[in-house]
C-alpha cells in the first residue's frame, strides 16, 4: 500500500483530499496543527501527525516521527497554508515572513524530504495547492500572493529536475473555495465576490480533492509541470 502525505489535513481542502486518497486506497497521513486536529483525522481513519509549519523544531520533529514509521511516501501534498493579510504599507515584518515560512519554504523543506523515498522507489507525485492570488494578485495579500506564485516556480522547476524518475510536480491553483480560511479572511464580501465568478458560484472541497485524486493516478502520468486552475471561470 502507498503512502501519501497531506499537510493541513484537519479540515477545508486538506482534508477532502485526505479522504480521496483514503478512498482511492492510500495510507494516508495528515498534518494538523493541533491534538484535536489529530484525533479528528483519527476519527476518518486517517493517521494524524502534529506539524507546525512555522517552526522548525516541530518540522525537525514530525520528520523524525516520519522516519521512526519506517514508511516510503509516494505522494506529498502541500496543501496547509495561512492567511496574515494587510496592506503593504501597515504590513509587519512578521506577517511576510510568517507567510513565506508557510506557504513557501515548507514546500521546499517536505518535498526535498519525500523526494529521497521517491526516487528510491522510482515513483512519486507531488501536488502543491496555490491560488489564483498567484496569478491575478489580490489587494492585502501581497505576501500570500507573492509565497503561491513562488511555489508555482518552484512547482515548474522541480518539474524538470524530476521528471526523467518517473515522479511528476503539479501544482493546483483554487479560486474561492468555501472552507474556513476563506469564509474567516477580511473584507471578503462573499455575495459580491461570487458576480465575478461566471459560473455563478463557490467552489466545493470535494471538486479540488477529485483533480487532487486525478493527478495522483496513473492516468494522469504524462502531466507534470503544471498550474491546473479550479476556480469556476474567475481567472482564464
Amino acid at each position: 500500500m502507498k503512502t501519501a502525505l497531506i499537510t493541513g489535513a484537519s479540515r477545508g481542502i486538506g482534508n477532502a483530499i485526505a479522504l480521496h486518497l483514503k478512498k482511492d486506497g492510500y495510507h494516508v497521513l495528515g498534518t494538523a496543527t493541533s491534538e484535536a486536529g489529530t484525533k479528528q483525522l483519527e476519527k476518518q481513519g486517517i493517521e494524524g501527525v502534529i506539524l507546525d509549519l512555522n517552526s522548525s523544531d516541530s518540522k525537525e520533529q514530525f520528520w523524525e516521527e516520519i522516519e521512526n514509521k519506517d514508511v516510503s511516501i509516494s505522494v506529498l501534498v502541500n496543501n496547509a497554508g495561512i492567511t496574515k493579510d494587510n496592506i503593504v504599507l501597515r504590513m509587519s515584518e512578521e506577517e511576510w515572513q510568517d507567510i513565506m515560512n508557510v506557504n513557501l519554504n515548507s514546500i521546499f523543506y517536505l518535498s526535498k524530504k519525500t523526494l529521497k523515498m521517491m526516487l528510491k522507489s522510482k515513483w512519486g507525485r507531488i501536488i502543491n495547492i496555490t491560488s489564483t492570488s498567484a496569478s491575478i494578485g489580490n489587494r492585502g495579500q501581497a505576501n500570500y500572493a507573492a509565497a503561491k506564485a513562488g511555489v508555482e516556480a518552484f512547482t515548474k522547476s522541480l518539474a524538470r529536475e524530476v521528471g526523467k524518475r518517473n515522479i511528476t510536480i503539479n501544482s493546483i491553483a483554487p479560486g474561492f473555495i468555501n472552507t474556513d480560511m476563506t469564509e474567516q479572511s477580511d473584507g471578503v464580501n462573499v455575495e459580491e465576490l461570487v458576480k465575478e465568478i461566471p459560473l455563478g458560484r463557490c467552489g466545493k472541497p470535494d471538486e479540488v480533492a477529485h483533480l487532487a485524486s486525478f493527478l495522483c493516478s496513473e492516468e494522469a502520468s504524462y502531466i507534470t509541470g503544471q498550474i491546473i486552475h479550479i476556480n469556476g471561470g474567475l481567472y482564464m
